[in-house]
């Protein structure tokens, strides 16, 4: 029994890996909201120098959050389908976002734990939307941007989902 207990341990802490993920997984379609990416871990014990976050399309009006000792940098792309916001047409959106360490002192410690912020409005109409985020660190790096599927229903390095729900209903009041 021991054995056999020692050998599951061991299988599973070689398959376990914590990956990136969102302090608020699911929120309601068409609001405002705040991607917070929690990294609890570097690379194999390097420390993390770089995230890198690749957004999906149909959010509107990214914008990252800065980090002290951290240099942010932005990418965008031409939209499909212009649209108006408060007088303007948009006709491009932010693509990517990265945060780099601007010093080895800055870079967060394979044993710590850090956030990365960008606040979007979501889509309005339900679904998944699906984040990619390569992890540099000083040594190695995780593409996390793997979605699960039918033949790799648990990947290795999963790409960070968000759940789009439907706005729910406003409560009638009862008469």
């Amino acid at each position: 029994m021991k054995i056999t207990t020692m050998f599951t341990a061991a299988l599973l802490a070689g398959t376990a890996h914590a990956h990136i993920t969102l302090d608020q997984p699911a929120a309601a379609a068409g609001s405002s909201y705040r991607a917070t990416f929690k990294v609890g871990h570097g690379c194999d014990g390097a420390a993390t120098t770089a995230i890198t976050v690749t957004l999906p399309d149909g959010l509107r009006g990214a914008k990252p959050s800065p980090k002290p000792g951290w240099t942010l940098t932005t990418t965008r792309r031409p939209l499909k389908a212009p649209y108006e916001s408060h007088g303007k047409t948009i006709t491009d959106e932010l693509a990517e976002v990265r945060w780099t360490a601007n010093s080895p002192a800055d870079a967060l410690p394979d044993a710590w734990y850090d956030e990365f912020v960008v606040r979007a409005s979501l889509p309005a109409e339900p679904g998944e939307l699906w984040f990619a985020v390569r992890q540099t660190c000083t040594e190695g790096e995780w593409h996390w941007a793997e979605k699960p599927s039918a033949a790799n229903p648990k990947p290795r390095a999963p790409a960070v989902k968000l759940t789009v729900q439907p706005v729910a209903a406003t409560a009638q009041p009862h008469h």
